[in-house]
């Protein structure tokens, strides 16, 4: 199992992102970089890529939607290069607040788009000109345009000819095509021991239409990590983010998360915690989020009770334990939790 963590960071990331040599050095494997509609992904992980040298650079996730599948290939492409080959893309729909609120554009078809743009990025790594008829054309035909569009293929050469391509996905279906197609999966809000409930079924019928060629889906979760024998009662700094999502991440009857939240057994708790977001008290949404999820969910407790947690998101199936350090150490915590995953 490998171990990897999020890039968190308030304000300046740049001074945040400075303290990856010291979790690099650590046994961290590798680092993830959001930006829903924060700073942008890639100009991070290409400060990291200079600042480092071993750990993986993961994009947490890039939008199938602002960037253009050619845009994303040299994104990928780039990345791969100046990091020697350490480059991850993570890959996702997001969702319509920000893709219609930030980007100003359609929330349609995430599906269709997130399998195309994985085709279109692994032709044009294998340097292949780009011809495509799908939701995205290329080149475009002539009467869509000036009519003076031709295939081309990537102007350089690659690190590699495949870099690997992971999808943040929830739903069934979505689910299901990231087990036949992408590399990795990054599922949110993980709870190990209902995994196999909620999602079970997708990935059985994604992995049998999955190609050999692949190699086995690998999968990225986890939570905050707090060890000691008086820690528990961290868990309440994960509450206003499990509040966010399962309440304010979308309109009612459009929310992932709290979709999810129902699927797990909380139906009653994720409709108060909806409710009383979208109303305006978060504070009291926050205390509507079950304790039994933040536990399970988290590896929070003491040393024998933290490894308990990190054998059952193996169990799982999780190959690549993804962890925030809540300690005045982080990277004593790493390497603490990577002696444990290995």
């Amino acid at each position: 199992m490998k171990l990897s963590m999020p890039l968190m960071y308030d304000g300046n990331p740049r001074q945040t992102a400075d303290q990856v040599v010291g979790l690099e050095k650590a046994g961290l494997d590798t680092i993830w970089v959001a930006e829903p509609y924060g700073f942008d992904a890639p100009t991070l992980m290409g400060y990291l890529a200079a600042k480092t040298e071993t750990v993986e650079i993961g994009a947490g996730i890039l939008n199938v939607y602002s960037r253009t599948p050619g845009a994303l290939l040299q994104t990928a492409a780039g990345l791969d290069n100046v990091s020697g080959g350490r480059a991850v893309i993570g890959l996702g729909a997001s969702g319509p607040q920000v893709i219609e609120g930030f980007h100003g554009l359609p929330y349609d078809r995430p599906l269709g788009r997130t399998r195309e743009v994985i085709e279109i990025i692994r032709m044009g790594l294998r340097r292949e000109s780009l011809v495509h008829d799908g939701i995205f054309k290329l080149p475009l035909p002539a009467d869509q345009g000036l009519g003076l569009g031709k295939p081309l293929k990537l102007l350089n050469k690659p690190e590699r000819n495949a870099v690997p391509l992971w999808v943040a996905a929830l739903g069934d279906k979505n689910v299901a095509m990231t087990a036949e197609v992408a590399d990795g999966w990054l599922p949110f809000l993980f709870l190990p021991e209902k995994a196999q409930q909620v999602w079970g079924e997708s990935l059985a019928r994604g992995k049998a239409k999955r190609s050999a060629d692949l190699g086995p889906l690998e999968i990225s979760a986890g939570g905050m990590v707090a060890i000691g024998e008086d820690v528990k009662g961290m868990l309440d700094f994960m509450r206003p983010m499990y509040a966010l999502y399962v309440g304010g991440m979308g309109a009612r009857g459009k929310n992932f998360y709290n979709e999810l939240a129902c699927q797990y057994g909380y139906e009653k708790e994720a409709k108060e915690i909806q409710d009383l977001y979208l109303d305006g008290h978060k504070r009291d949404a926050e205390t509507k989020v079950p304790l039994e999820w933040l536990e399970a969910g988290n590896l929070v407790g003491p040393a024998s009770y933290v490894k308990e947690r990190i054998a059952a998101f193996r169990e799982a199936g999780v190959t690549s334990l993804q962890v925030s350090p809540a300690s005045d150490d982080p990277a004593a915590t790493i390497a603490q939790i990577k002696e444990w995953v290995s």
